[in-house]
């Protein structure tokens, strides 16, 4: 399963539904976007240690940028990006479920609904 950064922050904050749904994936992965949003929102580097050892203790992989990836973002920016709203953070973190055929958990269902080869697993917290 891959993690969109919004169920991860969710589990930060203590959520007991972010965190069963975390325990009950089999595979635990997030699109370096998500990694990079979840970094760039830590307040000093404690927060950074912290986010660091939550990924680590948890087992999740980072999935990296590869060039397929990009450039299936820059197709759903310009196919979804006027129509649902959806930005380039998204854009990369669908396209890292859809290039790797894993499914996406996210509360942000507006966002990703449209794509039509995602498997979007809604998650409400």
């Amino acid at each position: 399963m891959l993690f969109d950064t919004d169920v991860l922050i969710y589990a930060q904050r203590g959520s007991r539904r972010a965190a069963l749904a975390i325990d009950n994936a089999a595979r635990r992965l997030v699109s370096v976007q998500s990694l990079m949003e979840l970094v760039q929102g830590a307040r000093d580097k404690d927060d950074l240690r912290i986010i660091k050892r939550f990924l680590a203790e948890l087992g999740f992989t980072v999935l990296p940028l590869t060039e397929n990836i990009g450039h299936r973002s820059l197709v759903y920016v310009e196919e979804y990006g006027l129509s649902a709203g959806l930005r380039a953070g998204d854009a990369i973190i669908a396209a890292s479920a859809v290039e790797n055929a894993l499914p996406l958990m996210s509360a942000n269902s507006k966002h990703f609904r449209p794509i039509k080869e995602l498997e979007l697993v809604i998650f409400r917290p």
